[in-house]
């Protein structure tokens, strides 16, 4: 017969409500309730009921998490703070990928709410907000991170992109750069928020923007980093050629630094360049990547704690936006001054 959460409260004469706070990690018991109840949890090898705790609570204690890719490092960090928040509250952290896909971002977002997630951490692929307005008709709590859509009410957790393209353009120029080119990102709230940015830096510096410095790759974030380095040799070809260029994320910077070296040029030297994510093997390249830092995981855990007050909430609140200070990481590929 399996264990019962009475049992456990009977072999230790408390209260099946505190064995319950135990469970939901409650702050208004004591260590040592806790350890005692936790070792005979182990001991009995105990396995809470989850269907049966969410038709008594009304809460399936899951977050639902959709991003456009599980591979790119950005949003792997993401999900590492997310996950860490929720679990320290109990609750479990679900991961589907929309592959790009606004179809089928749609379809696992239908998928989530039918799990009766708690709530949704969207970096979402759509080009429309309906989806989000459908959402919204069935009450569940959702947070935006990453990508923004004007027009929409929405909680969102992200990093500045107007700053993160100002502060990699500033970066390049007071390097010494002055045919600074864009591999540049999708129309979405990143890449439009980055071109911005890096138009915002050139006018700042008196630099005029030269024709055909500005380009995209086929890609977003699924091979990225080919996508970068077709895009790096589109600049190349150009005369003059930019001698520094700010690329929309880290995939594309490493895309484009093969197609520099392979064309015999120098990297910093000849062209110098810079990313945006700061992934964590940037430093171990074959020139190590400068990068703006978007603290990924810190967008993760902020938004965690955005979620959970949305679900924890007794009444309706405002949309909140949280926006993270960007920070510039220099590495060997943008390091031209001495």
């Amino acid at each position: 017969m399996a264990v019962r959460l009475k049992d456990i409260a009977r072999d230790l004469g408390v209260s099946v409500v505190t064995v319950s706070k135990v469970l939901r990690n409650h702050s208004d018991i004591s260590d040592e309730t806790r350890d005692r109840v936790l070792k005979r949890m182990k001991e009995l090898n105990y396995r809470p009921n989850l269907a049966a705790r969410a038709l008594v609570t009304g809460r399936s204690f899951s977050v639902g998490l959709v991003v456009p890719d599980l591979v790119h490092p950005f949003f792997a960090e993401v999900a590492k703070g997310l996950s860490k928040i929720l679990r320290k509250k109990g609750y479990s952290l679900l991961i589907a990928s929309s592959e790009e896909d606004p179809e089928l971002e749609q379809q696992e977002l239908d998928m989530m709410l039918a799990r009766r997630v708690d709530a949704l951490v969207v970096a979402s692929a759509q080009w429309t907000v309906e989806s989000f307005r459908r959402i919204e008709e069935q009450k569940t709590p959702y947070v935006l991170i990453d990508r923004q859509f004007a027009g929409l009410a929405a909680n969102f957790v992200g990093v500045d992109d107007e700053a993160v393209g100002a502060l990699a353009t500033s970066h390049l120029i007071e390097q010494g750069c002055r045919r600074i080119a864009h591999i540049r990102g999708p129309e979405l709230s990143t890449g439009l928020g980055r071109l911005e940015g890096y138009r915002r830096a050139l006018a700042k510096h008196g630099l005029a923007p030269m024709a055909g410095y500005v380009v995209m790759g086929r890609s977003v974030d699924n091979l990225s980093d080919t996508s970068g380095h077709e895009a790096m040799l589109r600049l190349l070809a150009l005369k003059p050629r930019p001698d520094g260029v700010f690329c929309y994320n880290d995939p594309t910077a490493m895309g484009a630094m093969k197609a520099i070296l392979d064309g015999g040029l120098r990297v910093p030297q000849d062209v110098a360049v810079i990313g945006a994510g700061n992934v964590n093997y940037a430093g171990l390249l074959r020139v190590p990547l400068s990068s703006i830092d978007q603290h990924s995981d810190s967008i993760g855990e902020r938004a965690g704690k955005l979620a959970l007050s949305l679900v924890e909430s007794k009444t309706a609140v405002r949309p909140r936006t949280v926006l993270l200070d960007p920070g510039l990481v220099v590495r060997a590929s943008s390091a031209r001054a001495s």
